[in-house]
């Protein structure tokens, strides 16, 4: 299956009625501190969902390229939408794919901050099986990978983030920044006092925009990410194309 954003309307139809499971890419479009773009997020998503495109059962949505990013907002080039409004969007771009017959869908997410809603959104659909839409975090499924390539508590424009983005776009990587962003970056994320959290903006903790060590950012390891995080989203597929629509809704109260 190719992209659904380049067939035309009668190519869709054959496409998508063959189609068992879609992929939605959601991302964001956020700083990244100086070495990396704006588009880092929306940009990993987009290329985990398209190394998709070579099933026949499953179809690449168009992606989705503004997030739940308002933390980030002091910084410049920041773009964001509210929780509910990002939420709305992802259930109902969900519910009309669910229209054509495909009520299996994959969320690809290149973004932290959408992680909350894009859980809710996955549950309201299910609750009303309208459809079942699992949301899939690429770095979730390579954590043990990245903790043995890298020495760090990240978490934004850190050296997985760098690694990956080096990999898939070297030409919008600015490597020669790696050392001013690990300079302001804080180690860790957030800022907490006497156990509560404190910090609730980025700009509260890390005066470069970065969480992280990025100078430890090496293009081959990027690849090593990209080969592993694409080898679970496939075998996530398999799994969702091998389940029955009737086993993906709430189970009966016992």
């Amino acid at each position: 299956m190719t992209l659904l954003a380049e067939r035309t309307t009668t190519n869709a139809a054959d496409e998508l009625g063959s189609a068992e499971v879609a992929v939605l890419p959601t991302g964001s479009t956020e700083q990244h501190g100086p070495a990396l773009p704006l588009g880092m997020d929306f940009m990993a998503a987009e290329a985990f969902a398209r190394s998709a495109t070579d099933r026949e059962d499953t179809v690449v949505l168009p992606t989705i390229p503004v997030g739940v990013s308002g933390h980030h907002r002091q910084f410049d080039g920041t773009l964001y939408v509210s929780a509910p409004t990002f939420e709305r969007y992802i259930e109902e771009t969900v519910a009309s794919l669910a229209e054509h017959g495909v009520r299996k869908t994959v969320v690809v997410n290149g973004h932290g901050g959408n992680t909350d809603a894009l859980r809710r959104v996955a549950r309201t659909l299910r609750n009303e099986e309208t459809a079942f839409a699992p949301p899939w975090n690429w770095w979730d499924s390579v954590d043990d990978l990245a903790a043995d390539l890298f020495d760090e508590d990240g978490g934004h424009a850190d050296a997985m983030e760098s690694s990956l983005l080096w990999h898939l776009r070297e030409d919008l990587v600015r490597p020669d920044e790696f050392a001013a962003a690990e300079a302001g970056a804080s180690d860790s994320w957030g800022e907490f006092s006497h156990g509560a959290p404190v910090g609730f903006d980025t700009i509260d903790f890390s005066e470069s925009g970065a969480v992280g060590r990025p100078t430890q950012a090496d293009p081959e390891k990027g690849a090593a990410l990209f080969e592993a995080g694409r080898d679970h989203l496939d075998a996530l597929l398999d799994w969702l194309v091998a389940r029955p629509l009737a086993d993906c809704w709430p189970r009966d109260h016992k």
